[in-house]
């Protein structure tokens, strides 16, 4: 099987090209899609927004809810508006932002103001995970750079429009990537998330109409702007056109980040451009999207990477990251650590999810100490309907729907990798459950 041909243009000149230099930037075609808007005939903030609808560009952190129609649900009423970038990437497996905000940080400033222009943004925010020092360093020094140029300040480029953007550090918390989480860390509340409605569009940073869009989301408007929607929609599959950067890691020859048309299937980017399983080791499972993706196997293997085909499959498309296991990893072991992740990650603010990751963790721990038993198995498999947000509502946002996908679907597919650290339940086993 060829590998797809495609040349890399969110990726284009990382690692050769110095990017994080404005004027090598420049040269390389940057703040051409400001240009276009800015100056001589120019585009309207409407003309903007009509375009990235027509891309249908779906968001890339995970939820794949078109950005265009997202900036739609800003209320026209006179209150400021405010534009925030979630750079809080912290999902296990992923690190497609990091690579844009380490090397290439103008495009993502380019694509924020694009985007500030069109929802008519009073300032724009980047909201940055606090780990990411080399990330945050780059984006500050870059910040720093188009207001020199003249890129940000009063009135852009003699357009009338005028916006600035402020880089803000996390403190490290998964639940901060959750965008009304994300709002009150800013705000310098307690991270955790908010009830729902009213949305963020609505009431959201500062009780304002707010927006808030993926780091690479942002950075595929500067290329939709600059190239036209048309380009956009010319790669992927239908209902999801675009690039990706997907991130492999795991148990293949080579891990690393790749620019890619959506839709590609798991079975090119593992044997391709992972370059296969390791010498002597066997495809077992691969996890895709994430820590939150149930995992999916050689049936699997010829399904598109993206949100249908993933949902389809039975797990989920998420942030485009691959874990690969081969016939060595014992599954049941790396269940442990994402369930003790998501407990140890959880706000504590819904009890279900409080009390529920928490329970699957000292079950886990038990398992691969202990062992338990099956009734306490059947208990494991309970909780996602207790816990649930999508189904029954009972948590304010996603995270204990995360906490069992990877171990559920582990256990029904290699059963083998658990039946060591389960016993039949005694009576009184039974009894004092």
């Amino acid at each position: 099987m060829a590998a797809v041909k495609y040349e890399p243009v969110l990726t284009r000149g990382i690692p050769e090209l110095d990017l994080l230099d404005i004027n090598v930037y420049e040269a390389n075609g940057g703040y051409q899609a400001m240009r276009k808007v800015f100056t001589g005939a120019g585009m309207t903030p409407q003309a903007v927004h009509e375009e990235v609808l027509k891309a249908n560009l779906r968001g890339r952190g995970g939820a794949g809810f078109p950005t265009g129609k997202k900036w739609q649900f800003l209320p026209n009423d006179g209150r400021p508006r405010y534009l925030i970038c979630n750079a809080d990437e912290s999902e296990p497996g992923t690190a497609n932002n990091r690579v844009l905000l380490q090397w290439n940080p103008h495009q993502l400033i380019e694509g924020i103001i694009l985007a500030a222009y069109a929802i008519n943004a009073a300032k724009s925010f980047i909201y940055i995970r606090g780990e990411f020092w080399e990330g945050y360093k780059a984006l500050v020094k870059a910040v720093a750079q188009a207001r020199e140029k003249g890129y940000l300040g009063q009135n852009i480029m003699g357009s009338g429009f005028s916006q600035e953007i402020v880089v803000h550090r996390g403190a490290g918390a998964y639940i901060c990537g959750e965008e009304s989480a994300l709002i009150n860390s800013l705000e310098g509340r307690r991270g955790e998330p908010r009830l729902k409605p009213p949305f963020p569009a609505i009431v959201g940073l500062y009780g304002q109409p707010t927006c808030v869009n993926n780091v690479e989301s942002l950075s595929c408007v500067t290329q939709i702007i600059n190239r036209g929607a048309d380009w956009f929609l010319s790669m992927g599959t239908p209902n999801n056109p675009g690039p990706k950067i997907y991130t492999i890691s795991g148990r293949v020859k080579r891990p690393g980040n790749y620019e890619l048309p959506m839709g590609v299937t798991l079975r090119e980017l593992i044997y391709e451009w992972g370059g296969g399983m390791l010498d002597g080791r066997q495809f077992k499972c691969v996890q895709p999207g994430g820590g939150s993706a149930p995992i999916l196997v050689d049936q699997h293997l010829d399904a598109p990477m993206d949100f249908d085909g993933m949902r389809g499959a039975g797990s989920m498309f998420g942030t485009g990251g691959l874990v690969v296991f081969d016939d060595t990893c014992n599954l049941a072991e790396y269940s442990q650590y994402l369930v003790n992740f998501f407990a140890s990650e959880s706000c504590g603010q819904c009890t279900p999810c409080r009390e529920g990751t928490n329970w699957l963790n000292r079950l886990t721990q038990k398992m691969l100490g202990q062992g338990i038993t099956e009734d306490e198995v059947k208990t494991m498999n309970t909780l996602p309907n207790t816990m649930s947000w999508a189904k029954f509502g009972t948590t304010i946002c996603p995270l204990s729907d995360s906490s069992s996908g990877f171990i559920l679907s582990a256990m029904k597919w290699f059963p083998e990798d658990f039946a060591p650290h389960i016993k039949k339940s005694t009576r009184e086993e039974v009894r004092m459950a």
